[in-house]
């Protein structure tokens, strides 16, 4: 009794058809022409057919084997498609990988990297948007692979064991204001003056920003005035541009549609330094093919940062 069907059995007919013999078939499965006897007369038996015409000169399907064998050809193409994708999943060390990242960020950086990624391993990718301790968290509870965050480089919020920093790039802070602003005429700005000026601030005052603008408020005496504490990037251009308050960011994070100037400060700001995170200890390879494309885009000088 012979076998049910198999895949071996369908390869089998189509290396005959595009070889036109036995012999050139098992040459090119690399089988013996036992082998592909075999299969070919399990093949017909089963489908109760004669699928191949056997002549002194090599082989040909029969019209009921041509039309098996345009049946099956997509089937198999697409099997072998599964199996190569199931086996680069399964190298990657994940079938999804899950990004935590911050908006300006992930709209700068990541698409490209994703691009570059996903010419190595069919990966899906989710991207989660949040601020860098809600991402730190996130990763914490298994809840995402990986991320993308910010902190100060003097003051760096996530120096734990359970997590590996990875830097990607450095910006210094700057003071965002409107264009129409008197104070736009300044080439430097000195927070000793500043007294009377509001602030857009980061929902949690314990962000990056937010310590910065402290501490620089809290050297030169002051305290800030905060007009709007929020982490929406247009909700913020759009309130400096209107004159309504200031903000700190970094150069790359300027969105150009808004009619905003940055400035330095007289005091030293500090630098806001942005991380590809992951927990300590071994990590997906997929996460570390990942890490490598971002650092070697940002430190071949490819891509800005983000404002925070």
């Amino acid at each position: 009794m012979y076998a049910m069907l198999n895949l071996q059995q369908f390869r089998v007919l189509l290396a005959i058809r595009e070889n036109g013999s036995l012999t050139r078939a098992a040459e090119a499965l690399r089988y013996g022409v036992p082998t592909v006897t075999h299969h070919l007369n399990a093949l017909e038996a089963h489908l109760g057919t004669a699928l191949v015409e056997r002549a002194r000169g090599g082989a040909r399907l029969t019209p009921l084997g041509e039309y098996f064998a345009d049946e099956i050809e997509p089937v198999l193409a697409r099997i072998d498609r599964a199996e190569r994708s199931l086996v680069e999943r399964r190298d990657a060390g994940l079938a999804t990988l899950r990004i935590g990242t911050f908006a300006s960020l992930g709209s700068r950086l990541l698409p490209a990297a994703i691009a570059a990624l996903q010419r190595r391993s069919p990966v899906r990718i989710e991207a989660i948007e949040a601020e860098p301790r809600e991402v730190v968290r996130l990763l914490r509870n298994g809840d995402v692979d990986a991320g993308l965050i910010y902190d100060t480089s003097a003051e760096p919020a996530f120096d734990a064991p359970d997590l590996a920093l990875h830097p990607l790039l450095s910006e210094p802070y700057r003071v965002m204001l409107a264009a129409s602003s008197p104070w736009a005429e300044h080439a430097e700005l000195d927070f000793a003056d500043l007294s009377e000026v509001a602030w857009v601030c980061s929902r949690s005052g314990d962000e990056a920003s937010d310590r910065v603008l402290q501490r620089t408020s809290q050297a030169v005496g002051g305290e800030i005035r905060e007009l709007m504490r929020t982490d929406d990037l247009y909700m913020i251009h759009g309130l400096v541009a209107e004159g309504l308050g200031f903000a700190l960011t970094t150069e790359a994070a300027v969105d150009a549609d808004f009619d905003v100037v940055l400035r330095p400060a007289a005091q030293d700001l500090g630098e806001r330094r942005v991380s590809f995170v992951t927990r300590s200890g071994p990590v997906p390879a997929v996460v570390r093919w990942l890490g490598r494309i971002l650092q070697a885009r940002t430190h071949d000088g490819d891509e800005g940062g983000s404002s925070g």
